[in-house]
């Protein structure tokens, strides 16, 4: 599968209130080029802004989810200058899901290695299909796969981390399931339904409470347990006068259906 010379490397299309990225570079495995970074990026800002959408799924064409860096592109230049700004403009747009108020979640159908795989670490959520492989492979080239290292240790844990960042080795999805690095693990045939229903389903939550809940678990995470629980205290207390969570309590109490959300 190839991408036409004047089709974009990166195709959005939205659900309802679902946002679908499409990484377009089927032909280079969808490596992160310097082109499909920055288009990543240019979409995370607008969905910054974008009150309609509540909730946000990568996905990719062709027969890899994404083979991390194009070291085409890389080998281009030895100047340290470009590969710095490189990196960073991927390091920043990995934090720009990290920082977007809608949850964002990584439909893997296929391999995902190195900064690919640290794409799919960074988003809050991550279905995978039952055939899907992850891997670090950095060390096999002569290259640690440092920043992937970043949200990978933050998933799965120190030792499993650096097991998948020494060796090279892939691991499958259920292993994947297993140390955390996805979410939920379904059958190929199943991977788009299952992936849309769980968008959807998060879509019709109040748009103020997940944007609100996602900072607050991030911000919780990198806390000692005693600052988190206050810090989470602070949260609920305030959150409880707010108008969704009155109308939400109501509906509960009431058994009535949700509420229509007001996101405030």
């Amino acid at each position: 599968m190839t991408t036409a010379p004047n089709e974009p490397v990166l195709l959005r299309r939205d659900d309802g209130r679902v946002a679908v990225l499409t990484l377009n570079r089927p032909h280079a495995m969808n490596a992160l080029s310097g082109e499909l970074i920055d288009a990543l990026q240019a979409e995370f800002d607008k969905l910054a802004k974008d009150k309609a959408i509540r909730c946000v799924v990568i996905e990719a064409r062709g027969g890899a989810f994404c083979a991390g860096h194009d070291l085409r592109e890389v080998r281009s230049t030895d100047d340290y200058g470009f590969h710095h700004d490189l990196i960073t403009r991927c390091s920043a747009m990995m934090m720009a899901i990290h920082r977007l108020p809608q949850p964002v979640i990584a439909k893997v159908h296929a391999i995902a290695t190195a900064a690919g795989c640290q794409l799919v670490a960074a988003c809050d959520l991550a279905v995978a299909s039952s055939d899907a492989k992850f891997a670090t492979p950095g060390v096999n080239i002569g290259l640690f796969c440092g920043t992937p290292s970043v949200p990978l240790g933050r998933n799965v844990g120190a030792k499993r981390a650096l097991d998948m960042l020494f060796t090279g080795e892939p691991i499958g999805a259920d292993t994947a399931l297993r140390d955390g690095l996805v979410s939920r693990v379904v059958p190929p045939a199943d991977l788009d339904k299952a992936t849309l229903e769980l968008a959807r389903t998060i879509a019709s939550k109040s748009p103020m409470v997940l944007a609100q809940g996602k900072e607050l678990f991030h911000k919780h995470m990198e806390m000692d347990v005693e600052q988190a629980y206050a810090y989470a205290t602070h949260y609920m207390a305030g959150a409880i006068k707010r108008e969704d969570a009155k109308l939400g309590i109501d509906a509960f109490v009431n058994k009535q259906g949700l509420p229509e959300w007001k996101g405030r």
